[in-house]
């Protein structure tokens, strides 16, 4: 009796190598990566790249021999090698004294020419032609070294612009003294346009000729003082002492620059300064083009707050502004979906808004700034418009949701007439497609998979997606042979009890359906997109391996993403804080209900920057459900994030919205374990947004974990971060010591 209980004991405290969260269970978790990595997968990856102006395409197979570059004459329905593999390598390995193989080879950048016969392409930080019937190699020199980017935070004062030439040729406009200038290039004579430029009420050098050659316009700019965020490198690699960072920083009810589009005749230097009535209270102002009389320009103005959009004409005759188009909502106008077409009739425009409730197109009079007809309809969402073919009047455009019998994120291409007639599905077969056409759309190529089916890849007609010829069906038997599951994609009632949210279950390899296993959520639910994989994926970095350490591991979409209707996203509005987790935590019962080996006694969370602050507001908000949460870079109180994520989904002015789902100020809730990771140089989320987290938590006297990675930037946590939340969860969830790093063998 004596020995059972011992042995039972060891059980229950995970001593016995078999239990789940053993040195054995890391160290499968950890081969995971190579052993569902893509090098197990054959004929996917499928990147077709279209020769320009031609029928012709290239792209790699991933074949058990190695990478094969193959050209496809999409007319004649033929693939062959686009070169000979052998003596490109051969050539290579001389010209850069470094053995190069046949199968191995990746040359970046590549470019065809039309007649197949010349490469162009860079190895090894040289740029090299290669005339392929000639077997010549020709090494073109170093890569020059890029200019630096600037960081996308940094808003562009529009200063650096060069001097522009008229259509003509005859003048050039250029900044000078804060002011329009023109100079006559004959002659060298130039004058002043404007004159009331200054240092802080300045033109863009950004300036636009009118098609006639007879006028210029652009934006005077009053700008503001700029927010900056500053960070201190601890541990640099070239020094010894610690650097300071400086990076521009907009957040929050920050003061913001204000144009005025302006109008300059150049014989006769009239000035058209309009009326900012309709433009009055910018968040953002876009453009202006002109018009292909010369009798107006056209610009967007994004209003604070993002309740009202609109499209706006600047008369050169009249000086007056009108709207074109007037996007208005209670809450938020999805400007991030925008898109508009002016036809070449001068008369006609097309604009993508949500007004009915899902994304479509409609056709605009601009004469009359009044649409005539919508042109897609029903209840799906229009995604991403390709190509507005005006000689056929057609617009080739993505979408989801047309499919009812599928899941509703499953993209696929389509083309309608400008009438709303003729939908055709040029991508059948359920998955999700993405898919390339040639430059006259007559192809596409499409490549299509689910998460539980491999990539099949086809040459498909444009006219009405039938296909025209196959080109590769993904091998994934090493994979499988390997020990590869597919996760279940599985659907519940949200917080309605009615809505399906879809979302998808991994579980460990060695999974037993007689024993319990803790969950956990891998969280990402910030407005603007929808982040269930809905794509094969031989390794999901987020939920793969942590499965194999004895959990179920789960993610779904809630309320509050996007892609399924205007009511279902605006769930977030000024309503961060509900993050989708009362559909996620009513999907996750559900799953249980059915799945009974799933112990919904013992639920963890955890994701990063968005997903940072929702796993702690999880655990801040709903501790009965959630036992602890591992909580990276989160932007856990948004008025310190940044400015456009914010102010489009919590609104304009700052107000009790912003405070009300801040994690600094619901701190003092905590009541379950929680690990919160941040990278000290992280560039998208202020670093200082976590650390006043933990501000408040000690203040509170809460016990926590905080882990700073030195030098890392918007993280989950690299790989020191990863064990450490594995760690986390193996203790607090499957309730075992986790073993001791030296003991993983596997890395």
């Amino acid at each position: 009796m004596r020995k059972e209980l011992c042995m039972l004991a060891m059980l229950l405290s995970g001593g016995m190598a078999f239990a789940q969260g053993s040195v054995d269970d890391y160290n499968r978790a950890y081969e995971l990566r190579e052993k569902f990595g893509a090098k197990q997968v054959y004929y996917a990856n499928v990147a077709p790249q279209w020769i320009d102006g031609t029928h012709h395409f290239w792209y790699v197979r991933e074949t058990p021999e190695g990478r094969i570059y193959v050209v496809v004459d999409a007319d004649k329905k033929s693939r062959k090698e686009l070169f000979d593999h052998r003596k490109l390598a051969d050539a290579l390995s001389q010209a850069s004294g470094k053995e190069v193989k046949a199968d191995a080879l990746q040359p970046q950048r590549l470019r065809v020419n039309r007649t197949l016969d010349t490469l162009h392409f860079v190895f090894a930080n040289h740029r090299y032609t290669y005339a392929v019937k000639k077997n010549q190699l020709t090494d073109e020199g170093i890569l020059p070294t890029p200019p630096k980017q600037k960081h996308w935070m940094e808003v562009d004062d529009e200063k650096g612009g060069a001097p522009v030439t008229s259509p003509d040729g005859r003048w050039s406009a250029y900044i000078k003294n804060d002011n329009i200038y023109v100079k006559e290039l004959a002659t060298g004579q130039e004058k002043a346009l404007s004159k009331d430029g200054t240092l802080s009420n300045y033109y863009s050098s950004y300036i636009r000729w009118s098609p006639d050659s007879k006028k210029v316009a652009a934006c005077r700019i009053r700008p503001v003082e700029k927010r900056y965020v500053y960070y201190v490198e601890s541990s640099p690699a070239d020094q010894l002492q610690p650097k300071l960072h400086k990076q521009e920083y907009a957040k929050p009810g920050d003061e913001l620059p204000f144009k005025v589009p302006c109008i300059y005749e150049v014989e006769t230097g009239r000035e058209i300064v309009p009326s900012t009535a309709l433009f009055d209270r910018q968040y953002e102002l876009y453009g202006p083009e002109w018009n292909s009389d010369s009798r107006a320009i056209t610009f967007e103005y994004n209003q604070r707050g993002h309740q009202v959009y609109r499209v706006l004409e600047l008369s050169t005759e009249t000086g007056q502004v009108r709207p074109l188009v007037e996007e208005t909502s209670d809450k938020y106008v999805n400007y991030p979906r925008h898109f508009r077409h002016d036809l070449k009739d001068g008369e006609r425009l097309i604009w993508m808004s949500e007004r009915d409730n899902w994304n479509h197109l409609y056709m605009y009079d601009r004469r009359t700034a009044r649409p005539t007809h919508q042109i897609t309809k029903g209840e799906w969402y229009v995604r991403q418009v390709l190509k507005v073919d005006e000689e056929n009047s057609c617009i080739y455009f993505t979408a989801n949701g047309v499919q009812k019998e599928e899941d509703p994120y499953l993209i696929r291409y389509y083309r309608i007439g400008f009438d709303g007639n003729g939908l055709t599905d040029l991508t059948p077969g359920e998955g999700m497609h993405q898919a390339r056409f040639s430059d006259d759309m007559r192809y596409l190529v499409d490549v299509y998979s689910t998460v539980a089916n491999a990539p099949v890849a086809v040459l498909r007609d444009a006219k009405d997606g039938r296909v025209v010829m196959p080109l590769e069906k993904a091998d994934i038997s090493r994979l499988e042979a390997n020990g590869w599951k597919a996760p279940e994609v599985f659907v519940a009632p949200g917080r309605d009890g009615k809505t399906p949210m879809w979302g998808l279950i991994q579980r460990p390899t060695n999974f037993d359906p007689q024993k319990k296993y803790p969950i956990i959520e891998y969280i990402y639910q910030g407005p603007g997109d929808q982040y269930v994989p809905k794509s094969f994926r031989s390794y999901n970095w987020y939920m793969t391996s942590l499965a194999e350490l004895g959990f179920v591991v789960v993610m779904v979409d809630g309320m509050g993403t996007s892609f399924r209707s205007r009511t279902f996203e605006n769930i977030c509005y000024k309503n961060l804080k509900d993050a989708g987790l009362p559909d996620h935590m009513a999907w996750i019962k559900a799953a249980a209900a059915k799945y009974p080996y799933m112990d919904i006694d013992r639920v963890g969370i955890y994701g990063c920057s968005a997903g940072g602050q929702e796993s702690t507001n999880a655990l801040l908000l709903y501790p009965d459900f959630y036992k602890c949460a591992y909580s990276a870079c989160g932007c856990h109180d948004n008025r310190m994030d940044k400015i456009w994520w914010n102010e489009l989904w919590l609104g304009y002015p700052v107000g009790e919205q912003y405070k009300e789902g801040s994690n600094v100020e619901n701190a003092h809730l905590l009541r379950r374990p929680l690990m919160l990771v941040v990278g000290e140089l992280d560039d998208n989320v202020d670093p200082a947004s976590t650390m006043q987290v933990v501000n408040a938590l000690i203040k509170a006297n809460k016990d926590f974990e905080l882990v700073v990675v030195p030098g890392a930037h918007h993280t989950m946590g690299e790989d020191f971060g990863e064990h450490k939340r594995y760690d986390f969860f193996v203790r607090h969830l499957l309730e075992v010591n986790p073993p001791k790093w030296d003991e993983i063998t596997y890395k």
